[in-house]
């Protein structure tokens, strides 16, 4: 059961948390409004678009983007006070043992893992598609979207491979197709480009050549143009990769089944999001114990010292999830070890940190 206290505790820690989370996310909008208006001023976004379309949609990603590193810093901030004004001390001496002293902390984190999962895997990639429409309408018109190097299997035995693909012209370039039959390479395709009619829903071919081998034997056949049909379309290898961050908890999985049943390369990129999401929100529990344990005895230096020791473990945190990813986009570990990794880690450093402060 709860007590006052547990519920003092819960009060002051998520009153903490989004009070921290709400200011983070005001400065954001302040310093990217001033980085992007002369965008909105020359493309002519309506005031009603960048208010509802963009930054209603902007605040649950930085919201989400940020809760691990204000999570640590609610914890460290309200417990190092707790601590320098001795009402830890009072807890403790009361006969309350540092492991039941956490129960409110858990309690806390468990509301912000939820929070945090929810945000990740239904909120924001519905927030996400709108605010993308959005930039591509007003802010980003003059980038390239074009897609490089894509890898794919369009049916068994059947990969294709495009250096570029730019889906404003429907244009790919130094395209090859690659016909296997039982481990053996039966016909390959090259062409200087591929465009997509639209009209006629076929490929263009320029300038192709064509080899096929039977039996033993290689038969060359070569040309400027021809049209053909090929199980694939310009969705399949036109995704950008922002586009992950709009796939909800359930499209998301269908979508990592779909990509591996075709073989698409990217699709690394579609599980290290799905493993990362539910990593983000468990190291709510890992960064809350580490907190909690760092913060609740007085050291010299103060709250100071204790929010610097936290923000030191926190941004150290967030470096090592990037250099996991770059690991898993390397093919060095898989999208899980990934994701995973840092919360491994930081939950030694947790275990070793509660035991001292339990002592």
């Amino acid at each position: 059961m709860l007590r006052k206290i547990d519920f003092y505790i819960i009060r002051k820690f998520l009153g903490t948390f989004f009070y921290a989370i709400a200011l983070i996310i005001s400065i954001a909008i302040i310093f990217d409004f001033s980085e992007k208006i002369d965008e909105f001023i020359e493309y002519e976004a309506p005031m009603r678009a960048i208010i509802f379309d963009y930054y209603m949609n902007f605040a649950p990603y930085f919201a989400n983007l940020f809760s691990g590193l204000f999570t640590f810093i609610a914890v460290i901030f309200f417990t190092s006070k707790l601590a320098y004004n001795s009402e830890i001390i009072a807890i403790l001496s009361s006969g309350v043992s540092f492991r039941r002293l956490m129960r409110p902390y858990m309690a806390s984190a468990t509301i912000i893992a939820i929070f945090s999962w929810t945000l990740s895997s239904f909120v924001i990639p519905s927030a996400s598609a709108t605010k993308f429409e959005f930039e591509k309408k007003y802010v980003n018109k003059k980038k390239d979207n074009t897609s490089r190097n894509v890898h794919l299997q369009v049916e068994p035995g059947v990969y294709i491979y495009l250096n570029s693909y730019t889906p404003t012209t429907d244009v790919g370039h130094k395209f090859t197709i690659e016909k296997f039959e039982n481990g053996a390479l039966k016909s390959k395709l090259k062409a200087s480009s591929i465009r997509w009619d639209r009209e006629k829903k076929i490929w263009q071919l320029n300038q192709y050549t064509i080899r096929d081998f039977v039996d033993g034997k290689e038969i060359l056949t070569s040309g400027e143009k021809k049209d053909t049909t090929i199980s694939m379309l310009p969705e399949d290898f036109s995704f950008y990769k922002y586009d992950v961050e709009t796939l909800n908890y359930f499209d998301l999985n269908e979508e990592i089944r779909e990509q591996k049943l075709r073989g698409v390369g990217s699709v690394i990129n579609f599980e290290i999001e799905k493993h990362k999401r539910n990593a983000s929100a468990f190291s709510a529990f890992i960064l809350t114990i580490i907190g909690a344990s760092l913060a609740s005895r007085k050291i010299r230096g103060g709250i100071g010292l204790h929010l610097g020791l936290g923000l030191l473990l926190s941004f150290s945190y967030i470096m090592f999830q990037q250099i996991t990813k770059v690991f898993a986009l390397s093919g060095s570990v898989n999208a899980f070890m990934a994701a995973w990794i840092p919360n491994f880690i930081y939950a030694i450093i947790a275990i070793v940190l509660y035991r001292k402060a339990a002592r």
